[in-house]
């Protein structure tokens, strides 16, 4: 594995974890509804951070010297 392999699959895992962290957040409860578990950060942009990290891991293997 060469240099340019580990930043890839360190930028990557960073956009994964950032994807997670994104998506985190309290939950709703029978008692009390949040609607802050529709917003556009929980079901679109963080899943996309995800993806793209995992599609860059995919990269990070295949990438030729």
């Amino acid at each position: 594995m060469n240099t340019l392999s580990n930043r890839i699959f360190v930028v990557a895992c960073v956009l994964i974890i950032l994807g997670y962290i994104l998506m985190s957040g309290p939950g709703s409860t029978e008692a009390y509804f949040n609607p802050d578990i529709f917003s556009p950060r929980r079901i679109v942009i963080a899943p996309m951070l995800c993806l793209a990290g995992y599609l860059l891991i995919i990269v990070g293997i295949l990438k030729k010297v």
